[in-house]
Order: C-alpha cells, then sequence, then structure tokens
C-alpha cells in the first residue's frame, strides 16, 4: 500500500463527538487529547517525502497517556528524523468546553 497524503476522512461534527464520547465513556482515568504546536506539526511535514503524520500512542513514565508523532512517506515508512512528544495534555489544558471535549454530543 502507497501514501499519497489523502489518508484520512473529513467527519461532521456530530460523527467526532460521538467518538471522542465513546472513548471517554470507554476509558474514564484517561486523557482526552493531546496538543501539538504549528512549528513541530510543520517540521515533520516539511521533511523530504512526507506524506503525512503518523500517530502512535504511548504511556508516559507516570503512567499517563501521549502521543508520539513522526512523518511517513509515500511507501508508508516512519521518516524518523524528527519525533515529536510532550504535548499539551486535555486535561489540564483543554480549551473551551465543546462536544469533542465534554459529556455532550453533537447533534
Amino acid at each position: 500500500m502507497s501514501f499519497n497524503g489523502n489518508e484520512g476522512s473529513v467527519i461532521s461534527l456530530s460523527d467526532g463527538s460521538v467518538l471522542t464520547k465513546r472513548y471517554r465513556d470507554n476509558n474514564p482515568d484517561s486523557g482526552k487529547g493531546v496538543f501539538y504546536g504549528r512549528a513541530h506539526i510543520e517540521a515533520i511535514l516539511a521533511q523530504s517525502g512526507c506524506k503525512g503524520i503518523r500517530m502512535y500512542f504511548a504511556t508516559e513514565a507516570d503512567g499517563s497517556q501521549t502521543v508520539v508523532l513522526v512523518g511517513a512517506d509515500s511507501n508508508g515508512d516512519d521518516l524518523l528524523n524528527v519525533v515529536i512528544e510532550n504535548g499539551t495534555k486535555c486535561p489540564v489544558t483543554c480549551g473551551s468546553t465543546n462536544v469533542l471535549n465534554n459529556e455532550t454530543t453533537a447533534r
């Protein structure tokens, strides 16, 4: 399988809210998300041959959940020159309450 840079799908806010609520319901002691700054995302995407970003689920030494980001090329191979972690976690910093980070879902 080769990557062309169009993998994934744009979904509705309603669908996204159902997915994130289901995750929160099934993982009440886990984090809700992790924020990574634009400069780090752009550093990954600027690598030669990068077609997108792969996100690896990971666990910190304290047992908390995080995500490690790397680029991937058209063959699906990881580009290991830029590896990103230590994003800002939600909770603590979740931004304004919305249907992706609270107990409601969009209709």
